[in-house]
């Protein structure tokens, strides 16, 4: 069976939680670092529609500014933690599981982690944990930009590709308001369907992988 190729991200979404649930994963940890991509952001259901969470991070000059990704520093000069943690707080308080994870998920917004690389995998091994689902381990060893071993599916870490596979709805505490937004963090499906998630998450089509 191939592995699949991909990047960790903060707090993925549903399309790659999906991967991790269905594939055998490899992380790509030599690449460099780029903007506008779900290595540093995720997407949630606010009472204001669809919000962006993003990550800040130290930027570096040199050459042209290039950093490998695994290099990236988080930029705590702001209280991002805080604000991240408390946006979610208002946006699922009321979904049916915010206060059945909270305590497994709150630990990751009161430490000031310095590697972007190491705390996405930190948020995905902590969300697996809840989801009961394996956590992915292994990671390249070096950088390829046409892989011959791996399935890529990096491209799953694009922010700005739009994403027009649209999922099976499930209940979303703004649905009244906003109607079904399809494809946001992994958190937003966990919040909401808990136990339910994890099934969601097996048997949802991998079609966007060959788009």
């Amino acid at each position: 069976m191939s592995k699949f190729l991909i990047h960790p991200s903060y707090f993925p979404s549903i399309a790659t939680f999906a991967v991790f649930a269905q594939k055998d994963i490899v992380w790509e940890a030599h690449d460099n670092f780029q903007k506008q991509t779900y290595r540093n952001r995720c997407y949630i259901c606010t009472d204001q529609g669809k919000h962006m969470l993003n990550i800040p991070i130290k930027h570096v000059g040199g050459n042209e500014g290039r950093q490998k990704y695994r290099e990236v520093q988080l930029d705590h000069s702001a209280n991002w933690l805080k604000q991240h943690w408390r946006t979610l707080e208002t946006a699922y308080r009321t979904s049916p599981f915010f206060e059945y994870y909270e305590d497994d998920l709150k630990p990751l917004f009161e430490t000031e982690a310095q590697s972007l690389f190491e705390f996405n995998l930190s948020t995905i091994q902590v969300v697996s944990d809840c989801l009961g689902i394996e956590f992915p381990r292994t990671q390249t060893s070096n950088f390829e930009m046409s892989p011959n071993e791996f399935k890529d599916v990096r491209f799953l870490v694009n922010a700005k590709k739009p994403f027009v596979e649209q999922f099976p709805e499930y209940t979303q505490v703004f649905a009244e308001r906003h109607g079904f937004l399809s494809n946001l963090s992994i958190l937003d499906l966990l919040f909401n369907e808990g136990t339910n998630a994890a099934p969601y998450l097996h048997n949802l089509s991998l079609n966007f992988l060959d788009a």
